[in-house]
């Protein structure tokens, strides 16, 4: 499959997951599920749909960019790196930030503190220790995508910061 189409079958993809979100919060919204709508397992399940949709949401654009996949939700003893894209030079660990569009204009970024980059450092030496069939490239990086979401499950923005630390 040429790149063009694979770009077009991923954001496809992308589109028809944040249909299922908007369906799936909806559909807990109009039975005047309120009380359910607040409890921990359903707030964890749309939280991890968010994050689900904005880890589609960056992966396609760093396809785009010419990365492979080598990595998605990659556990270790550390935590789970959200991707890890290659190219013919690099070996990129990314970590991917979702938000929800809102009035009190959180960013991405809020929470993209120095406790996390010490962690995501951590979960990179122990994914670079622990899967020896990994791609060997001469240099390593850790990225940032952060994405916007609005109430309808759309694409607001999308920021990808290289090097973020």
């Amino acid at each position: 499959m040429p790149s063009s189409q694979r770009g077009t079958h991923a954001i496809a993809q992308v589109a028809k997951r944040a249909r299922r979100l908007r369906r799936t919060g909806t559909i807990l919204a109009s039975h005047g599920a309120r009380s359910r709508l607040a409890s921990p397992a359903v707030t964890r399940d749309l939280r991890h749909e968010l994050g689900r949709l904005g880890e589609d949401l960056a992966l396609a654009h760093l396809e785009r960019l010419g990365y492979a996949l080598v990595a998605r939700n990659h556990r270790t003893r550390y935590g789970e790196l959200d991707l890890v894209v290659a190219d013919s030079v690099t070996l990129v660990f990314c970590e991917v930030k979702t938000r929800r569009a809102t009035a009190a204009r959180r960013t991405p970024w809020e929470s993209l503190h120095d406790a996390k980059r010490r962690q995501v450092r951590a979960m990179a030496a122990a994914f670079l220790a622990e899967v020896p069939d990994r791609p060997r490239r001469p240099a390593v990086r850790f990225d940032a995508v952060g994405v916007l979401i609005d109430a309808r499950g759309r694409l607001v923005r999308l920021d990808h910061l290289e090097g973020a630390f």
